[in-house]
């Protein structure tokens, strides 16, 4: 496959708004690319620019004899899993979540959303 056939593919493209310090803009990036990341002041331009880092990604990778990652195909997830841990890992989290008041499954889903 070449980056043509890649850049057909249905891969998750994650677009946010952020409003910080250097003003407002738009962050895009692709899911399944770790690295490939872009910006613009608007959604579609952030979109576009996305599009252009994809190409450009994929023929890196390419190039260099590296794999392309599938897309991940988000429909076949639950939003469910399992995780073990220590347990004063576990206590210290549980805590937590009871000082700011929600459950500890909204607390984790807090920590890992600020990844």
């Amino acid at each position: 496959m070449n980056a043509q056939d890649y850049m057909k593919l249905p891969y998750n493209h994650v677009i946010r708004r952020i409003e910080d310090e250097s003003g407002s803009y738009f962050h895009a990036s692709v899911l399944e690319f770790d690295g490939c990341h872009s910006t613009g002041d608007t959604f579609a331009e952030a979109y576009s620019s996305l599009l252009e880092a994809m190409e450009g990604w994929i023929e890196t990778k390419l190039e260099n004899g590296f794999a392309v990652p599938s897309p991940l195909d988000t429909g076949k997830l639950s939003g469910k899993f399992v995780v073990r841990l220590p347990k004063t890992l576990h206590a210290r989290l549980a805590l937590e979540a009871e000082k700011e008041g929600v459950s500890l499954n909204q607390y984790a889903l807090y920590k890992l959303s600020a990844v």
